[in-house]
């Protein structure tokens, strides 16, 4: 099946990486498949984006992926229209805020997590019986640098979640690598979008960068590219596996 027939769908594609992967793959091919939660300014800059490159169809869909009932519906919407879903981005993400331990309640550390990681299981499991069926397909989670280091302040529960998607992508790999479905993960390092605009001061950002060996913040379209890679079979050996994108910033 050529590329032009296959189906992306995007989690979190109105701004940043996941804006910057949707046009990816359009580009490559893809029919694609836009979520956003509140930015639906930014969904459309996308579709429009991916109606100008002539390359395949793109729908946009809302959802908030904190609410577990849509992110099971919206996975259901996303099928009734395209017939199947061949790679899956969760992508979708914040940190909300940042909030130490001591002022944190319950009720946010489950917000956090809801968004950052349970999405990212409703989600999969919701398009896996398609994939299992067709005996093939590829999903890339979209984990972070803080799951491998803990976080910057105030980024504990948002660390958490990330360190949890990490360990769930090699859990899936193994699950579903024998009906054909690759899982893998990329872990952002410091990476020039809108979050870190929304989350950290002009210094704080400042300092982040400084700790790179590149000596530069990495580009949405740079993570993109990673994700491309994993989806394409020019990785088709490569299963469970989380690919940093942070400049030299940690390395194994």
């Amino acid at each position: 099946m050529s590329e032009s027939e296959k189906v992306a769908f995007v989690t979190g594609a109105s701004s940043g990486i996941g804006q910057a992967t949707a046009l990816e793959l359009s580009r490559q091919g893809y029919q694609v498949a836009i979520h956003y939660f509140e930015n639906e300014a930014g969904a459309r800059e996308t579709f429009g984006q991916i109606q100008r490159l002539g390359k395949g169809r793109a729908r946009v869909y809302a959802a908030d992926l904190s609410d577990p009932s849509r992110s099971t519906q919206l996975a259901g919407d996303v099928l009734e229209d395209f017939g199947r879903v061949d790679v899956l981005v969760n992508n979708a993400g914040s940190l909300v805020e940042r909030r130490a331990l001591a002022d944190m309640d319950f009720d946010f550390w489950r917000r956090v997590m809801a968004l950052n990681l349970d999405s990212y299981f409703l989600v999969t499991r919701s398009v896996m019986p398609r994939m299992i069926e067709l005996k093939s397909g590829c999903i890339v989670n979209v984990a972070s640098i803080a799951g491998r280091h803990g976080g910057g302040p105030g980024a504990a529960a948002y660390a958490a979640a990330k360190g949890a998607v990490i360990t769930l992508t090699k859990a899936m790999a193994k699950e579903l690598i024998p009906y054909g479905i690759r899982v893998n993960a990329v872990n952002p390092g410091v990476i020039a979008t809108p979050f870190h605009k929304r989350f950290s001061s002009k210094e704080v950002f400042e300092k982040f960068v400084s700790a790179i060996p590149q000596q530069r913040a990495g580009t949405s379209e740079e993570v993109a590219k990673v994700i491309a890679f994993l989806a394409s079979d020019d990785a088709s050996h490569v299963v469970g596996e989380s690919v940093e994108v942070n400049g030299g910033l940690l390395m194994d």
